[in-house]
């Protein structure tokens, strides 16, 4: 008799024989019920806010069908042509095409995000000269003794009308300083003259940078805000409170994008701020902080104490009121804070929904991975970066980080599914558990093909070819999610991030903090190198600023930051120059509470200027009292109070040495990430290598295992056995894939995962294949016969080269006995990706290396049929149109660029491979 279970994942009850699961009477629940917000969310781009009520509610459906879980709004520019459409932003129709959008996401169980602004950054028609983003204009004078100034005090850059003058510093050839500010009349006449000496004046103009929105929609056009005044950020935010009648309108959070606001280095209110947070007069320090670095030896530490300034005023002022802001409707912030002067962890720990990004391609040596040299970026996508964002969500003890995901991963219309999934499955192991697409752009049913498409984005939408097999990749993103929104982060160590080593520069003002340049503030300093580091050895852990330290307690040993998060077991400290007094003593404090403190090795000074001989007398008596023993094995220990400082360049051993230990499972080149859960413990595992992995792996814990398919959704008891402080846990990986372990304290019931043992001669399908053309275009292939499998773009049809959309190949086997364990299907090389049916039963949607399915369940013995539905790029139709000089690319603004941001063009592309090459062949195994 046939033995059957009910499987069950993501509320869908499958079938499986005996070769996968064991006789149950009912249902088991081991995947998480998913929720919205665990499927993945799109930017969803309205260009020129062109909508209407039924297209809204039409492409919704499709999004939903395909397993999008919601979409974020954020107006752009429109299309040429189509400008009768347009609707201004916030205007009352556009409020009723954003209130239908709410309604029809609640009807179809979606969420609505929404841009709190058009394009990017925040700025707008009601933002004035006065509140608009600020930039320090400094301008210098000489004058000799008896000598007068015959120039006014005038901005000379011209459309400065706006400017205000608001310092004259004057220094003197014997180091004089004095404050000329009042000597200035209303016209700019400086009623003073030097009576000895050579002078040089200094004077500062709070003035405009003059930018405009970027990419803004109709209705959205205007100057960029200044984000580091907080009235003019709450005079901002009051052209949404009138739109929205000061009522919450259903949007679950309010998004900002990565800040771009260029040249805004001051505020008009900076100098009085800094005189405030730094206890010393910047105007007389304005020849240093303008001048060469060659100025003053103090330069590095006065620009450090200006960026500190920045970065106080753009939390308070801009992220901490915004989010205040969007409390007030019963919505979260969402925040890209990098790219912003600021301290990245502060500025995200400070928001609802932290929210990193993807730039580029990374390089992975997954066989047969595609990756064109004309996508390598500067820098690769760093999973060390976006751990900014994760660490401030885990610290805080929040449930979502979010990230903007797959920007400019390929060139346009040549980003496969495979090269889609280790980009986000980084993301995934860096603590991001909240996927969004960049992005999928709204398009009239009148658009010709390929619709209407923003320049930077994946082009994830119903005109891609791709999209009928979109559901493949959704699903698989939701599996994940759903358990990487489960529970708690679980990392073990918690490491300061010495952000004053990173402001102590004497080159330039403000320092922005971006993705794109992490090869000058990040890689090449000792906390990185430390990081990535423990992160190979198998440590786990997220960053904290001094902000964040200066909030951690102790319990039982443990280390938190707040009470709804995860402790961590020690507090680690890279090497660093400079640390401030009270995160020293914090973390002195910390020790003779309890906690373990790891440091690398001590500061070797304090940051800023400021009262900077008694700050560092203070930090030498700080440091005398830090009564460390003798070394052994290069580690020196001081015990004080309940806890231990340990002082090491070798912090892995020290961390063995308190029994901290490390997940050995990361030494055959598995990658993880855990969560903890009340009973247990997931570990999503990712084989990144290029080998195919089968072994035992070592784990830290004890209990059941239950391994967990995110590709198919399958799952059944791991093969395990105890050992000494843990368990060894047989797993078997190939390149390109993930696996998720959930391991409970409490045995588990479920049948046994069934492990693909001795593999018997392979069954090659050779037989000639039917492959019929439904749906693509420009137009549709006619059907043939084929008797050897390869890109249907070498086929004797020249249309097939511009072909890109649907073929479904048919064939038939013949297995002379139905004895193996399991079956394995692998279909070699397939552009883009698969959906398979066996004897009429769908296996499933193949969407990524390694291609392969077990398929024991559907086989019968004597003759079988299979059938393989395989879509390809969009970039073959896109050559073609360029070729033929049809214009199908017709924007405002930036029109549509290619990857290097030129003016796109297809035409001299290559003709991109297409369909199944195969070969395709049946693996028993036994």
């Amino acid at each position: 008799m046939k033995l059957t279970t009910i499987a069950c994942f993501m509320g869908i009850l499958l079938l499986s024989d005996s070769t996968t699961a064991q006789t149950k009477t009912k249902a088991t629940q081991v995947w998480p019920v998913v929720e919205k917000q665990m499927k993945p969310w799109t930017r969803w781009w309205w260009m020129g806010n062109a909508v209407n009520e039924a297209n809204i509610s039409k492409v919704l459906a499709q999004y939903q069908k395909a397993g999008i879980g919601g979409v974020e709004i954020t107006p752009i520019y429109g299309a040429v042509g189509f400008e009768q459409r347009y609707i201004d932003f916030l205007s009352p129709k556009w409020m009723k095409m954003l209130n239908h959008t709410v309604q029809q996401s609640n009807t179809l169980g979606m969420g609505v995000d929404m841009n709190t602004g058009t394009g990017w950054p925040f700025g707008g028609p009601n933002v004035k000269p006065e509140q608009a983003a600020t930039k320090l204009i400094v301008q210098q004078y000489e004058l000799k003794a008896g000598q007068r100034l015959s120039e006014a005090i005038k901005v000379r850059e011209s459309k400065q009308e706006a400017a205000k003058l608001q310092a004259l510093t004057a220094y003197g050839s014997q180091g004089e300083t004095l404050d000329l500010l009042n000597k200035v009349t209303a016209d700019g006449i400086l009623n003073w003259s030097p009576e000895k000496g050579d002078w040089q004046l200094y004077a500062a103009f709070a003035g405009k940078t003059r930018q405009q929105v970027k990419r803004a929609a109709p209705g959205g056009e205007g100057l960029t805000m200044d984000h580091l005044d907080k009235n003019a950020v709450s005079q901002y935010l009051e052209r949404f409170d009138e739109a929205f009648a000061s009522k919450p309108q259903g949007v679950r959070a309010f998004f900002n994008d990565s800040y771009e606001v260029y040249g805004a280095n001051w505020t008009p209110g900076f100098f009085d701020e800094f005189q405030k947070r730094r206890g010393y007069d910047l105007k007389r320090y304005l020849r240093e902080l303008v001048g060469k670095d060659s100025v003053s030896a103090n330069i590095a530490r006065l620009k450090s104490d200006y960026r500190e300034t920045m970065s106080e005023l753009l939390l308070t002022n801009f992220t901490q009121n915004w989010t205040d802001w969007a409390a007030k409707y019963r919505a979260l912030s969402r925040n890209q804070s990098h790219g912003s002067p600021g301290n990245l962890l502060d500025l995200y720990g400070a928001v609802g929904i932290p929210e990193t990004e993807t730039f580029g391609s990374s390089y992975f040596p997954i066989a047969g991975l595609r990756r064109d040299s004309a996508d390598i970026r500067n820098v690769d996508p760093d999973p060390m970066m976006s751990k900014f964002a994760s660490s401030a969500a885990h610290t805080a003890g929040k449930k979502l980080v979010s990230s903007e995901t797959f920007t400019w991963l390929t060139e346009h219309f040549k980003t496969s599914f495979a090269q889609c999934k280790p980009e986000v499955e980084q993301l995934f192991l860096s603590g991001v558990n909240h996927v969004f697409y960049h992005g999928t752009t709204n398009s009239p049913e009148d658009a010709v093909w390929p619709g209407w498409l923003f320049y930077a984005s994946v082009e994830f939408n119903p005109n891609n070819s791709l999209w009928p097999h979109i559901s493949g990749l959704n699903e698989y993103i939701s599996r994940c999610q759903s358990v990487l929104q489960s529970g708690k982060s679980d990392n073990e160590l918690l490491i300061y991030w010495p952000i004053y080593d990173v402001w102590n520069n004497a080159k330039g003002m403000d320092m922005a903090i971006k993705v794109h340049n992490v090869d000058e503030w990040l890689h090449p300093t000792a906390f990185y190198q430390l990081s990535k580091g423990l992160s190979k050895q198998g440590y786990s852990f997220d960053f904290a600023s001094d902000h964040l330290l200066g909030q951690a307690v102790v319990n039982k040993g443990l280390v938190s930051i707040a009470a709804a998060a995860s402790p961590y077991k020690a507090l680690v400290f890279p090497a660093c120059e400079l640390m401030s007094l009270a995160t020293l003593k914090k973390a002195i404090q910390l020790a003779e509470d309890g906690a373990t403190v790891i440091f690398q090795q001590l500061p070797k000074d304090v940051p800023g200027l400021a009262a900077l001989q008694e700050r560092r007398q203070e930090l030498k008596a700080i440091l005398a009292t830090l009564k460390f023993g003798e070394a052994k094995d290069g580690i020196r220990e001081f015990a004080l109070g309940k806890g231990m400082i340990l002082l090491t360049a070798h912090v892995e051993q020290a961390l063995a040495k308190r029994g901290i230990l490390r997940e050995a499972l990361t030494d055959t080149g598995i990658q993880f990430i855990r969560r903890s859960f009340e009973g247990g413990k997931y570990y999503y595992l990712v084989n990144h290598s290029g080998k195919d992995i089968d072994t035992e792996l070592p784990l830290n814990e004890a209990g059941s295992v239950i391994l967990m398919d995110p590709q198919s959704g399958a799952y059944g008891l791991a093969g395990a056995r105890q050992r000494a402080g843990g368990l060894n846990v047989r797993i078997q990986l190939r390149s390109g894939e993930a696996m998720i372990l959930q391991l409970n304290k409490q045995d588990s019931a479920l049948p046994p995962w069934v492990y693909l043992g001795k593999p018997s001669a392979i069954i090659e399908l050779n037989r000639p294949w039917e492959l019929n053309f439904t749906a693509g275009g420009p137009k549709l292939p006619a059907n043939r016969k084929i008797d050897h499998l390869g890109s249907w773009t070498n086929l004797p049809d020249p249309a097939l080269q511009a072909f890109s959309g649907t073929g479904i190949y048919t064939t038939t086997f013949t297995l002379a006995q139905k004895t193996a364990k399991e079956y394995l299907l692998q279909l070699g090389k397939v552009d883009e990706s698969a959906r398979v049916w066996i004897n009429g039963q769908e296996v499933g949607i193949l969407w990524s290396i390694p291609f392969q399915a077990r398929i024991g369940k559907y086989l019968k013995t004597g003759s079988n049929t299979i059938k393989v539905e395989v879509v390809n790029l969009m970039a073959n139709r896109i050559r073609d149109l360029d070729q033929r000089k049809i214009q199908w690319r017709n924007y405002h603004e930036i029109n549509f660029v290619n990857i290097n941001y030129k003016p796109f063009d297809a035409s001299g592309w290559s003709v991109m491979p297409s369909g199944l090459s195969g070969p395709v062949s049946i693996v028993p195994y036994y």
